[in-house]
């Protein structure tokens, strides 16, 4: 079933994305472009109503910031995530990170049922990946973003739950939360945030310009207009003035802060204690796999550092590994005489556990570094800090 949901999922891409031609494809296509004028108008007449207060939005009597995006996927959030956290906490905020677990499994039915008929308080709590000091979950109950979330952050509490009201409630009345963060959370407007952030991919900013299902885009571009900082991530140093005029189209006031995903080292998948320089992969035949929204820029980044890439392998985003897949990819290495796998730090955490690893299977360690707008992230998170 996971198979062939997966086949569909990258048949609709390569529809969508103009790698199929034919007739059918163009008929497809012609279809799923009506439908995304009917998503559009159905996006903006939610955000009307939310606007004319006929939608109820809550405030829980704390800082909200949101941090989304207006495309699906692939901009490269959870760095951000983490680095915004990782400010906010370390200047005295008491933070939570509010998820709604994307692609996570839920507890098990029976379980579930037996909670509701007992009235047992469990029932109606959020999920604790993290409460600030223990790793609670794994990443198949967490999903794989906060999992990574919640290993990277001490003292950062990570809930997930589609109701994000209520778990923002839940973190500030049992956690003594005093920030939270929405992850993904620039389209939830059930909780009103103070502050917008929202994230642009400079490779691939809109997608194909058009709405889902046709595109990418989950908003028309004009709803820029919203954010309040605008991260312009993947930047590659140089400024992309076209890019910006873009921006300032749909928003003249929000500051842009301009980042690169800067790679620190590689870490061995099953051994901690394996950490590797960057310098490790120069001239080494490498292997590759990952379940990611973009993983042509990742190959393309092995290639900067220097591998040369023998074999890639690519799964649909949030791929959750079977063990047999993983020994698949190691005797397929083999074959081509790899010296190493590498993957993706959030491909990582839906490893399931292996016994066998002639081939060494090591994940990049990235960070958010800030290129351009470094005194405008530290207003950001002063004006959080300081509210």
């Amino acid at each position: 079933m996971k198979s062939w949901l997966e086949t569909l999922e990258q048949f609709a891409a390569d529809v969508i994305y103009e790698k199929r031609r034919g007739k059918r494809a163009a008929l497809l296509r012609s279809v799923l472009f009506a439908l995304s004028k009917v998503f559009e108008l159905i996006v903006q007449a939610r955000l009307a109503l939310y606007e004319k207060r006929i939608f109820r939005d809550y405030t829980l009597g704390c800082m909200v910031i949101s941090v989304g995006n207006l495309t699906v996927g692939g901009t490269g959030k959870t760095p951000v995530v983490e680095k915004i956290a990782r400010a906010l906490q370390e200047r005295g905020r008491r933070v939570a990170i509010l998820s709604r677990g994307y692609k996570s499994q839920p507890k098990p039915f029976l379980d579930r049922l037996w909670q509701s008929i007992t009235f047992q308080k469990e029932a109606s709590q959020p999920r604790v990946v993290s409460d600030g000091s223990e790793l609670l979950l794994d990443s198949a109950s967490a999903g794989d973003e906060p999992f990574m979330l919640a290993s990277n952050l001490k003292n950062v509490v990570v809930l997930v739950d589609k109701d994000r009201v209520k778990s923002g409630r839940y973190a500030i009345n049992e956690l003594g939360i005093d920030t939270l963060l929405l992850d993904d959370g620039f389209q939830y407007l059930s909780l009103k945030s103070k502050l917008k952030l929202v994230l642009v991919d400079r490779t691939n900013p809109f997608g194909n310009n058009h709405l889902l299902p046709r595109g990418s885009l989950r908003e028309p571009r004009r709803n820029l207009k919203r954010a309040n900082y605008i991260f312009i991530t993947k930047s590659n140093g140089k400024p992309d003035e076209d890019l910006i005029r873009e921006i300032r189209r749909y928003n003249s006031a929000a500051d842009i802060i301009e980042c690169a995903h800067k790679p620190l080292y590689f870490q061995n998948a099953y051994d901690p204690a394996d950490r590797q320089p960057l310098g490790f992969l120069k001239g080494k035949k490498t292997a590759s796999i990952c379940g990611i929204a973009m993983p042509d820029s990742f190959e393309q980044g092995i290639v900067r550092l220097g591998g040369d890439l023998v074999y890639a392998k690519q799964y649909a985003d949030h791929h959750r590994y079977s063990q047999q897949e993983l020994l698949n990819m190691i005797n397929r290495s083999h074959r081509r005489y790899a010296e190493l796998i590498v993957t993706t730090e959030k491909d990582a955490v839906r490893f399931p556990r292996l016994n066998r690893t002639d081939v060494p299977i090591y994940f990049l360690r990235v960070e958010i570094e800030i290129i351009r707008g470094a005194k405008d992230f530290d207003d950001c998170v002063s004006r959080i800090c300081f509210s």
